[in-house]
């Protein structure tokens, strides 16, 4: 009986994507939890990158991307989890081109301009400015 009602939770949340050649998509930038992305953690990193275009179908889950040479070292095949449809009027997208990704498409940038410490009544606070 428990099982059922797992089976019919989970089931809710499932949604089926299937994408066409041709169509752009948005690719997660690391999908594995932990990782910092962009040098944020948690909510304030970015999760996409894109947008970019459907290649070839390689069985059902699977996509081949248009990925441009400056994502060369990145496998141009993902996998459907990994990839959200891409809708106009992209003001939520990251563009790729102005930061470098690794073979694990992962980021970190760090510069830090200045470390100025506020002095309170009972403690000492340092902020830092990137």
């Amino acid at each position: 009986m428990a099982q059922s009602w797992q089976r019919s939770y989970a089931d809710m949340k499932v949604r089926d994507l299937e994408f066409m050649v041709g169509e752009r998509v948005l690719l997660k930038v690391s999908p594995m939890n932990g990782v910092m992305r962009f040098g944020k953690k948690g909510k304030l990193s970015p999760r996409y990158i894109g947008s970019f275009e459907i290649v070839k179908s390689i069985g059902e889950v699977l996509y081949q991307l248009a990925l441009p040479s400056g994502l060369s070292c990145v496998h141009p095949v993902f996998h459907i989890s990994i990839l959200k449809k891409y809708h106009q009027g992209g003001a939520h997208v990251i563009q790729w081109d102005s930061m470098l990704l690794d073979q694990k498409l992962t980021f970190e940038e760090v510069t830090i301009l200045d470390r100025p410490i506020q002095n309170s009544r009972s403690k000492d606070i340092a902020s830092v400015k990137v």
